[in-house]
């Protein structure tokens, strides 16, 4: 059988009323995927106050989180053709809970590392479910529609992020700059360390009663799937032939260049607004702003769903990155409301883009979609190496200034969005 024969068999067996419904099982896997990634951005600044971090160091967060990516990326589509889908995202979902226990004996053990450790096992869980989620949405209805269908789901991705940030502020940021700490004794230095520690446990901890609620669901209803639905299995190395395939290899440069730095500026958007320069608001309140970055994505996306069914992908693409390059430029050469919110307005812009480039580089892999997902997803590591860069940036010069290292990445973005604008045949 043929690629495209394959993929037409596995598309027409999805296209079901009874297979549509399992749709909600995915959206309800990129609300959580989006929740647990955005906590992140009120970790950073909780981090690096109580462990009085440079910016280069605090972005040493996103670098654990998003280091698991490239390690574990591929393995996971690996796991996929041997397991299913439904199955892969129980054992990813087990994972994140596991990582988020992790946070107790790193609260005890009072060690930024500890804290990175659990992270990164947080995060290979996300890797696995990131890789089950977008081409098991893909194939959740006709080829024609996935597009649309994949930012819809990222849409819930965006609600999860909206959501999160706005409550873990209020949780692991409320007394961030309740206490002068220059002014406590060494022993209560200490004991004020370990309580704000203990709060990010405690959030942590509440997480996974939640996820394990979400696994147990999803254990209950893997064998919804059709049979037809699992990928073949595969050498580990053959994915890497895909990289032969200029639309895709570019769209892979696209995603490391994108995620870099979506969540560059999510991370640093707290610390930006909590500036004189800008809105200089306190910890709490600019953590909650960092709901509206992640609630213009969820805007965005419902609206790009609508738009894809008439504009090419490619096109809005292009247009979205060169409208973020505005928006950074107007935040670095202004002050006050202007710079505050011309920031946070990225979020509208970045919406379409992941899953976009997502559809755009994928375009025609058939069976192989869950092979080129991992391998797609390995280039989410530029959320690990992007953030430290800007924050190096930072410590060279300004936050304002440090923004040009995002907006070179968005420029990247702009360009294949213009080269991928003519569907692929």
């Amino acid at each position: 059988m043929t690629n495209a024969s394959a993929s037409a068999t596995v598309t027409n067996s999805l296209a079901t009323p009874h297979a549509q419904r399992m749709s909600t099982y995915v959206f309800a896997l990129f609300f959580i995927l989006g929740s647990i990634t955005s906590l992140n951005d009120v970790l950073v600044p909780k981090l690096k106050h109580l462990f009085s971090l440079s910016y280069t160091e605090a972005m040493l967060v996103q670098s654990s989180f998003f280091f698991a990516y490239f390690i574990f990326a591929i393995p996971a589509g690996l796991l996929i053709s041997r397991i299913g889908y439904m199955r892969a995202a129980v054992l990813g979902l087990l994972l994140m809970a596991g990582g988020c226990l992790l946070f107790i004996p790193a609260t005890q053990s009072a060690l930024f590392p500890a804290f990175l450790g659990a992270l990164f096992v947080l995060a290979i869980g996300v890797t696995t479910v990131q890789v089950v989620a977008n081409p098991l949405l893909s194939l959740l209805g006709t080829a024609a529609m996935a597009p649309s269908r994949l930012t819809l789901g990222h849409a819930f991705n965006s609600l999860g992020t909206t959501v999160a940030p706005y409550l873990g502020a209020i949780l692991i940021l409320g007394s961030l700059n309740a206490v002068d700490t220059s002014a406590l004794s060494p022993a209560e230095l200490t004991s004020f360390l370990s309580q704000e520690a203990s709060v990010i446990s405690n959030t942590y901890a509440s997480i996974t009663l939640f996820i394990c609620i979400v696994a147990l669901i999803v254990w209950l209803k893997r064998n919804e799937l059709q049979p037809s639905t699992r990928p073949e299995r595969l050498n580990p190395l053959a994915a890497l032939d895909l990289l032969k395939q200029p639309r895709f290899a570019l769209g892979t440069v696209c995603i490391f260049l994108y995620v870099g730095a979506e969540v560059t500026i999510g991370s640093l958007i707290t610390d930006y607004l909590m500036l004189p320069t800008t809105l200089a608001l306190p910890a709490e309140a600019a953590g909650k702003h960092v709901a509206f970055y992640w609630g213009g994505a969820l805007v965005g996306r419902f609206i790009g769903s609508a738009l894809m069914r008439t504009f090419a992908p490619g096109k809005l693409l292009a247009f979205a990155a060169t409208a973020v390059i505005v928006l950074l430029t107007i935040s670095a050469t202004t002050q006050g409301v202007v710079a505050g919110w011309s920031l946070l307005a990225v979020g509208l812009f970045n919406s379409i883009m992941f899953p976009t480039i997502f559809t755009l580089a994928t375009a025609g892999l058939g069976h192989r979609a869950a092979e080129g997902s991992g391998l797609f997803c390995c280039a989410i590591v530029g959320g690990a190496f992007i953030p430290p860069l800007t924050g190096y940036a930072a410590d060279l010069s300004t936050l304002a200034m440090a923004l040009s290292v995002p907006a070179t990445c968005y420029a990247g973005i702009a360009i294949y969005g213009w080269y991928a604008r003519a569907p692929k045949h």
